[in-house]
């Protein structure tokens, strides 16, 4: 399979940098994270966090709106609407850098979403890129590792890792994961390595093998 080029859509891990180097992989950053941060700023500085916490607000609204257009005219909507509150909520950040404790709650919070500014905004350049659907297929991921703490061995994460995207690839697609795993896995001993990118959810669904 050739190198992924394309987005990312992921915390601010520092483990990621690497990945985003060589600028194959664009980083997209996820609103929720930037969101909680504020939500947990709420006791120690009531009146910034909620004024953040209102911006995002808005900011989702429109989201709801936004998804159910096609990709073209949700581009539009982001830039008519989601743009302008997005350049007052960058002007007030940087205001509010300067008057905060570095240290504070508030204070991490605007310096996180600033040092995520350009990630966080991506979404505005491209409308197939949907927070959303990210948050919701790492759900099962979150919540299932308090129930199993390890996987064996690295090779076995490795494994793991590759298994999760595969699935919730599928189930993005709308694809019934167990149908689709069980046809790739029949074929995959026999398809050209150099091809292996036709059993990717996405493709197989155009074009299943059985």
């Amino acid at each position: 399979m050739g190198k992924y080029k394309g987005y990312l859509q992921a915390d601010a891990f520092g483990g990621y940098d690497g990945i985003y180097a060589s600028g194959d992989v664009i980083e997209v950053a996820c609103w929720a994270h930037a969101r909680r941060k504020f939500y947990d700023a709420r006791s120690t500085d009531s009146n910034r966090a909620h004024q953040a916490l209102a911006w995002i607000r808005q900011l989702y609204d429109i989201e709801k709106d936004a998804k159910k257009l096609d990709v073209k005219r949700r581009h539009v909507l982001r830039s008519e609407k989601s743009r302008p509150i997005l350049d007052a909520m960058k002007g007030w950040f940087d205001e509010q850098q300067l008057k905060v404790l570095p240290k504070s709650p508030i204070g991490e919070a605007t310096n996180y979403t600033l040092n995520q500014w350009t990630a966080l905004t991506r979404y505005l350049d491209d409308g197939d890129l949907d927070n959303n659907p990210a948050e919701q297929a790492l759900r099962g991921i979150a919540v299932g590792r308090k129930n199993w703490l390890f996987l064996g061995s690295e090779r076995g994460g490795r494994a793991a890792a590759i298994h999760y995207t595969l699935i919730q690839s599928a189930k993005r697609h709308d694809i019934d994961p167990f149908a689709y795993l069980r046809d790739a896995l029949l074929h995959i001993t026999g398809h050209p390595r150099i091809e292996l990118s036709q059993l990717l959810p996405d493709f197989w669904k155009k074009e299943p093998s059985t």
